[in-house]
């Protein structure tokens, strides 16, 4: 039996096919402005878990969408069911606001849409189909690009996820720092109340104007001297034992020596994710923190008087290893039971390990790309053009940037070097 689609129906797949046509950067825009008709709104965000170079992506009213973050989106993304949109009022830049909020499991970890509504009316049943469907149709062609990631774009996405992971693991150690530091003041049997709260104020406080004051420093230097980054630690570290049994002793490189920075930020984190290991144990009395350079390393040492039982897995939850390794560093753990251990990191004073060369790929655009990947299959310009739903001479324009780009004569050349970077 031959089934007519209705007016709704085409107009609701004209509108899909229009949004899902658009360049990726394009894509969110173009599906706030099909929706708001339906669901009218100040601003619309998404949250897709399959792009590492931008999980976050807004479009509408500034005030809004500027403070639109990871950790607003994360928690909806999170409690969402999907096939189920949820409507309602949450706080959104600061103020209480209604929303509607769309999860979809097209991807294999999930992708969420954020609607700031203009009005608190409640949306029918038909437009939170149609509004659930279009943000599902949506998120499988993320997921398809995802899978069928092009090399240029997968190097830019591995790049940025590589520095997100290095920015969170840096800030997520100096939070845990400054918090361990207010547990301390809490905890502490030799402060009344009084004292207590004061002491907490004052490490809150000592904290933000630290992170503010790193934000400053890592966007003015690319190096430190040494003297200098050993006493920075060794300010961070000091309220993690001020209301503690623990004593903290520190030996310095003695060298106004420049460190690279990322050496620096590295040696830096290390112990301080170790220092916070070691206090967890029972029977520490004194630990002793140093730097000293030796044979082109820099050795950052921290050293216990504990019970000698603490092993290399007990730092893996830190990412010690993995940090280091970045820098083609190591990490050394050497623990003597009933007298205490010894975790040496050793970070090479060159920097980190030499990047791979640059994908010769990058230099091209999102629709080259495109039409590259496919010239590489070894489809006519036509086919092409059938594919991406331009022109066929909108295919040769495009071709002949390519071959322009890449520095190469002919079509086989280009697939070539697609094929290679791939």
């Amino acid at each position: 039996m031959d089934v007519m689609p209705d007016s709704t129906a085409v107009a609701a797949l004209t509108a899909a096919y229009d949004v899902i046509r658009q360049p990726l950067g394009a894509i969110l825009p173009r599906l706030s402005e099909v929706l708001a008709a339906t669901v009218p709104h100040r601003a619309a965000a998404e949250l897709s878990t399959h792009c590492a170079h931008s999980p976050v992506k807004t479009h509408g009213d500034p005030a809004l969408t500027a403070r639109i973050t990871t950790a607003d989106l994360a928690p909806l993304l999170a409690s969402g069911v999907p096939g189920r949109p949820w409507q309602g009022t949450l706080d959104v830049a600061g103020a209480e606001h209604p929303v509607l909020t769309v999860t979809s499991d097209a991807t294999p970890r999930g992708a969420v849409l954020l609607l700031v509504r203009s009005e608190d009316t409640p949306v029918g049943p038909e437009a939170l189909a149609v509004v659930q469907a279009l943000w599902d149709l949506v998120t499988g062609h993320f997921e398809r690009f995802a899978v069928e990631a092009e090399p240029g774009a997968l190097a830019r996405s591995v790049a940025a996820a590589g520095t997100r992971a290095r920015v969170i693991a840096e800030l997520g150690e100096a939070h845990a720092a400054a918090l361990t530091g207010l547990l301390g003041v809490l905890r502490s049997r030799h402060l009344d109340d009084s004292a207590a709260r004061a002491a907490a104020t004052d490490l809150a406080v000592s904290a933000l104007v630290e992170l503010r004051a790193q934000a400053e420093r890592d966007q003015q230097i690319a190096e430190e001297p040494a003297d200098r980054a050993f006493e920075r630690l060794a300010e961070s570290l000091r309220p993690l034992v001020r209301y503690s049994p623990v004593r903290l002793a520190f030996a310095g490189p003695g060298s106004t020596r420049s460190l690279p920075a990322d050496v620096a930020h590295a040696a830096r984190a290390t112990v301080r994710a170790v220092l916070m290991r070691v206090l967890e144990q029972e029977g520490v009395d004194r630990v002793h923190v140093a730097w000293r350079f030796a044979d082109g390393d820099l050795h950052a040492t921290v050293r216990d008087d504990g019970p000698g039982t603490l092993t290399l897995c007990d730092l893996e939850g830190d990412r010690v290893r993995e940090r280091l390794g970045v820098l083609d560093g190591r990490v050394e753990v050497e623990a003597v039971p009933g007298w205490g251990t010894t975790v040496t990191a050793v970070v090479p004073l060159g920097g980190a390990a030499p990047e791979p060369a640059p994908q010769p790929l990058t230099v091209l655009g999102e629709r080259e790309l495109q039409v590259l990947a496919r010239l590489a299959q070894g489809r006519r310009n036509r086919v092409i053009a059938q594919e991406l739903h331009i022109s066929e001479s909108t295919v040769k324009f495009h071709v002949a940037n390519i071959l322009t780009k890449l520095g190469v004569g002919s079509r086989g050349e280009a697939a070539a070097l697609f094929h290679a970077a791939a």
